[in-house]
């Protein structure tokens, strides 16, 4: 038996029965994925998190989240395309953010040109196996369920539908923020970050990367990224603040496989809110924040230096596989923070090559 028919005999032992998905429907799960033409770039803008309501208590709201699952060719290193399997066109999927108490309305339609069933499971959901049991979609089908939420924190969605680690190894996964029901303070900017491991071959230059199944069973990913690809966010988009500004990252870990030790190289977190705990007391002064998979958490900073900073994994040798984004800072230098006497500033930051 080869690896890949062991991996949808396993999972469809263990979590077909859970999901109600028949045996029919699971000899779909599995189809030799089709190679398409590139047709969108999936990297998921980091600035784009929903905006912030004003601070103070308020009524419960009702909020309607549409998950579109897509199969779709997008880039993922230099001269290498691979087929991802997303919400919404990119990886990771739209952030969601709600108040505890809040209602959330889901509606999920799989694409009709989909080779794959798709499902999702939010993490801030209680019963239904926070939703996986009851969207398993087929292609070109639409369910929709609800959910009230319930405990303030910062949650991982992902698809549910088995594998499901192959599925969120191919980019299905996002975050959603419950909101303690006062809302949090404000901030100059806010950034939506999270890591995946990508079990693809490794070539330069090949029109195609392939799934690579045996790593996936053997957690041995040959490309680990931020949000979706490799230099999506030191390349494609670096985030961008100023001298004086203060930062919030909401931070998760899709995974499936790697624990994260999150860090920004020349930054300290002022504030983590742990495991995602947003009613905790947060740590202070922390320069490395573990987050496991299917994990969360929230980093607050202010910057006090221009330059660019190096977000990481400080497991860094997973630095050659992909995995840095760029902080870039404007504004005038302090000499008393930290002062260059050989000259070297003047020399960029080169890049960690894979």
């Amino acid at each position: 038996m080869n690896t890949k028919t062991f991996l949808a005999t396993v999972s469809a032992v263990a979590l077909l029965s859970l999901s109600g998905i028949s045996a029919a429907s699971a000899t779909t799960l599995y189809a030799e994925p089709k190679v398409k033409e590139p047709t969108v770039s999936i990297v998921q803008d980091p600035a784009a998190v929903p905006a912030p309501e004003k601070a103070g208590k308020r009524a419960p709201k009702t909020h309607q989240v549409t998950l579109n699952t897509t199969e779709v060719e997008s880039k993922l290193d230099d001269g290498t395309t691979y087929t991802y399997w997303t919400f919404n066109n990119t990886i990771p999927g739209p952030m969601v953010r709600v108040r505890v108490g809040d209602t959330v309305d889901v509606k999920i339609a799989n694409a009709k040109d989909s080779t794959m069933n798709h499902s999702v499971d939010f993490h801030a959901a209680t019963g239904f196996l926070g939703g996986g049991q009851i969207t398993q979609v087929e292609p070109g089908q639409t369910k929709e369920f609800s959910f009230k939420a319930l405990t303030p924190g910062v949650y991982v969605y992902h698809c549910a539908t088995p594998m499901v680690a192959h599925h969120i190894s191919k980019g299905m996964y996002g975050l959603i923020v419950v909101e303690p029901e006062a809302g949090m303070p404000a901030v100059d900017h806010e950034y939506y970050v999270m890591q995946q491991e990508v079990y693809a071959t490794k070539a330069k230059n090949i029109p195609n990367a392939e799934d690579d199944y045996d790593g996936l069973v053997n957690e041995k990913p040959n490309y680990l990224v931020f949000n979706g690809a490799v230099g999506a966010l030191s390349k494609d988009k670096p985030l961008k603040v100023k001298v004086g500004e203060t930062v919030r990252i909401w931070f998760g870990v899709g995974g499936p496989n790697l624990t994260s030790s999150f860090h920004v190289i020349g930054e300290i977190f002022d504030r983590v809110y742990n495991m995602g705990g947003l009613e905790s007391e947060p740590n202070k002064g922390v320069q490395t924040v573990t987050v496991a998979p299917g994990g969360a958490t929230m980093v607050e900073f202010k910057v006090d230096y221009p330059g660019k900073y190096a977000l990481v994994d400080h497991a860094l040798s997973r630095a050659t596989k992909g995995l840095i984004g760029i902080l870039e800072v404007e504004g005038p230098a302090n000499d008393s923070i930290i002062k260059d006497k050989s000259g070297d500033s003047r020399k960029q930051m080169g890049d960690m090559q894979h």
